[in-house]
């Protein structure tokens, strides 16, 4: 992958256009994010697109437009931008590609402003709510603790009203900020100038509504706890979002280290960026091929599963080019050298991932559409409260108390709850079940969903090669097969050698030792086994030695491979005993998994690079209709992208299940991503969802249960925001009690926490 932060690009006119990454921090919300776009929108020839879920702006720009006006533009709107640091050659396992010392100090601030936040406001709320616990002077006990949370605590909160404000816009900050600050000044005032502060002071739980001018109140509890909170909800936000660039990083580390390069009669070990165009590199059995290039060498089998998703490994030779990132399973090859950096398979796939999303548009918050319209209507509500008060003559004490009253029952402390509180307890549940959901943009997906594409090769099937059958020729055991054959092949380091091994010991236990074993590259093996001459490998190395297969095991030969299933004939003493026949099974449980994504409304479509005929056998064992709409085969890597697009094209929302690296951009573009968590990392790190356990009727109880914690989260939002609705006439009327405040926030609070400790009971289909 490229580590340049730009390129120029011809324009259709005069001049070039360049094409600038910009990473922004200080977003907290998706109104930021187009707060940022217009912005760099309104620059002569620029267009960008901003990704709040990726905090970074891909923009395009006249060549006039140097990257510092574009980063002053975006900080003249009160955030933050650079542009990204190209990787380090030596970077190590704990500094991957792409990852900032910045972003891990910014979460570990976070984490400790959290921390000490709710260690301060714990005893804060308690001792407002517990009557028993108001000793003497207690109320100043509590200003000690509450003010470092309010003014240290929610200075994030702060700095981004500040920064809105200035630019006239209010968010969820604004509304957080304002109502923090006027209880924890009005507590002061009352403190200070009023009742509040003398000695003895309680505050009963009087549920009454009648008027009051607050000299008596303190709401030190509700400044401190809203802002805890809201930063438990923005930490693990944080969390969720840091992930983001995850799924490139481990891609990139999906790549050799360093390589054996041959230089004069010997051969240098060197790391992989040093490698040029024209390069020769040995590449020995087990070792990752380091970068695209031609075998000019010897001969082997490549496993490509990690990058093509074919579970059947590739047999090379000279002439036959080869990729990056995949495994030599069988002999050494020297590879020359075609491709390098950002020119390889490998980080074209890179981009894949990167280009599905970034296209992929941030969905809003619930909470953040609601505070767009409900903000300014709140700040609006209280100007009017406190002038209609002053013109009514009712004293400036009264007036602001009631102007105060509208900022703080409008203080989202359910509404801040209702969303973060769901997500951590379904989550959580999912977590015990070993569904791993991101974040709560994946839950709008689920409900909307009506097709499934599956990936064939470890999500269906699993994903390593097998013993399926044994057709014996007549007067010939099938026992004595599997240990002749099976002693020859467990010579062999082939993947379909290692399947048939494992069968035979799995069914004749010890097997004999091999003598004279000789490897036919691409052919096959030989060797003496309990002194029978024996040949294992395709029937053409058969036919070499003058043991053509009979008519019978011909035709099991041309049965199997039209059904895509691999034959490997078997003979000794000079005569062709069997086949048998090696495969990618289905996994058990498929069938079921596949009955019950249709029973939610969902289409199942096989995806697969495998050939037609292996995908209609796969479809047909799991119950799906083979068809050119239901079984999409030979597939290439980039064509799984196009695939998911073009079903979006047609109106479908599409969700992806995959496993592997060629998945990886396919889950990032779909509407709903689920990785099997027997996969890859960068799989896992571009899906929505990640089902840990590898069983396929995860990935229904995946959408089941997110649909469910979406309707908690709608359902407390509701709650929330009509709690608000409610109240504010009374605030504005000047009859709220400020206990009877706390006790309404204290009930919907509760309401909202109650109601998403009901999704612990969600329970997986029976199995």
């Amino acid at each position: 992958m490229s580590t340049t932060s730009h390129t120029s690009v011809p324009a259709t006119g005069t001049g070039t256009v360049t094409d600038v990454e910009l990473v922004i921090s200080g977003m907290t919300c998706a109104s930021c994010a187009h707060r940022i776009e217009r912005k760099l929108n309104k620059l002569d020839g620029v267009t960008a697109t901003v990704n709040y879920a990726t905090e970074k702006a891909r923009v395009t720009a006249p060549d006039g437009i140097a990257a510092d006006e574009l980063v002053a533009t975006v900080e003249a709107a009160g955030y933050r931008a650079r542009l990204p640091e190209p990787p380090a050659p030596s970077a190590g396992p704990d500094r991957p590609d792409g990852e900032t010392g910045e972003e891990s100090a910014e979460l570990c601030a976070a984490r400790q402003r959290l921390l000490v936040s709710i260690v301060l406001s714990v005893p804060v709320v308690a001792l407002a709510m517990i009557p028993a616990l108001q000793f003497t002077y207690w109320q100043w006990i509590s200003l000690a603790l509450a003010a470092p949370v309010v003014v240290w605590g929610a200075l994030p909160f702060h700095r981004a009203t500040w920064a809105n404000l200035r630019h006239g816009a209010a968010t969820m900050d604004t509304l957080i900020s304002l109502g923090t600050l006027a209880a924890f000044a009005w507590s002061l005032y009352a403190l200070l100038f009023g009742t509040a502060g003398m000695p003895g002071m309680t505050h009963p739980f009087e549920l009454t509504v009648s008027p009051s001018d607050g000299a008596g109140n303190i709401y030190l509890e509700v400044a401190a706890g809203v802002t805890t909170f809201i930063l438990a909800g923005r930490y693990f936000e944080a969390r969720s979002k840091r992930g983001a660039g995850a799924a490139l990083r481990a891609l990139l580390e999906l790549g050799a280290k360093d390589v054996a390069v041959l230089r004069g009669d010997g051969e240098v070990r060197i790391p992989v960026a040093q490698l040029v165009v024209g390069d020769r590199f040995v590449v020995r059995p087990g070792e990752k091929i380091a970068t695209d290039g031609t075998v000019v060498e010897g001969s082997s089998a490549i496993d490509a599963s990690m990058l093509t998703g074919e579970s059947v490994p590739v047999e090379v030779a000279a002439g036959d080019e080869v990729v990056g990132a995949t495994v030599n399973a069988g002999g050494r090859l020297v590879v020359l050298v075609r491709r390098v950096g950002s020119d390889t398979q490998l980080a074209q796939m890179a981009r894949l991932v990167e280009d599905a999303q970034a296209g992929k548009a941030a969905v809003q918050r619930l909470a953040d559409r609601i505070s767009g319209v409900f903000v300014p209507v709140v700040i609006a509500l209280a100007a009017v409260t406190l002038g209609f008060w002053l013109g009514t003559g009712a004293g400036a004490a009264a007036a602001f108390t009631a102007a105060v009253a509208v900022l703080i029952i409008a203080c989202p402390c359910a509404l801040g709850l209702a969303t973060p509180t769901a997500l951590l307890v379904g989550t959580g549940r999912g977590a015990q079940l070993g569904i791993l959901i991101k974040g709560p943009e994946v839950l709008e997906s689920t409900r909307r969903v009506d097709a499934i594409l599956l990936d064939k090769t470890g999500t269906v099937t699993t994903g390593r090669m097998s013993l399926t059958a044994v057709h014996a020729a007549d007067g010939t055991s099938e026992d004595e097969v599997l240990r002749l054959a099976g002693a020859l092949e467990n010579a062999s380091e082939h993947p379909v050698a290692a399947a048939i091994a494992r069968a035979a010991r799995d069914r004749i236990g010890e097997l004999p030792d091999v003598a004279e074993f000789a490897n036919h590259e691409g052919l096959g093996v030989q060797g003496v086994v309990d002194g029978h001459a024996v040949l294992v490998g395709r029937p053409r190395l058969l036919q070499e030695w003058s043991q053509p297969l009979p008519e019978d095991l011909d035709r099991a030969v041309r049965a199997e491979a039209a059904d895509g299933r691999t034959a490997v004939a078997v003979a000794w003493d000079g005569r062709a005993r069997a086949v048998l026949v090696v495969a990618d099974t289905v996994k058990d449980t498929s069938a079921e998994a596949i009955a019950r994504l249709r029973g939610l409304g969902l289409t199942p479509i096989l995806l697969t690079g495998d050939n037609r005929a292996s995908a209609e056998a796969v479809a047909r064992d799991v119950g799906i209709e083979p068809g050119p709409e239901t079984v999409i085969a030979e597939v290439l890597p980039a064509d799984k992208l196009k695939v998911v697009e073009d079903l979006q094209a047609r109106g479908r929302v599409v969700a992806m299940v995959g496993d592997g690296v060629n998945d990886a951009a396919a889950l990032a573009q779909a509407d709903l991503g689920l990785a099997m968590g027997t996969g890859t990392d960068v799989a896992i790190e571009a899906a929505d969802i990640t089902l840990v356990r590898g069983d396929l009727r995860t990935a229904a109880d995946a959408i089941r249960l997110s649909r469910r914690t979406l309707a908690t989260i709608k359902g407390n939002l509701f709650w929330a925001f009509a709690y608000n609705v409610a109240a504010l006439p009374l605030a504005a009327l000047g009859l709220l009690n400020p206990m009877l405040a706390g006790a309404a926030m204290a009930v919907s609070s509760a309401f909202v926490v109650g109601n998403s400790l009901r999704l612990r009971r969600f329970t997986p289909a029976a199995r």
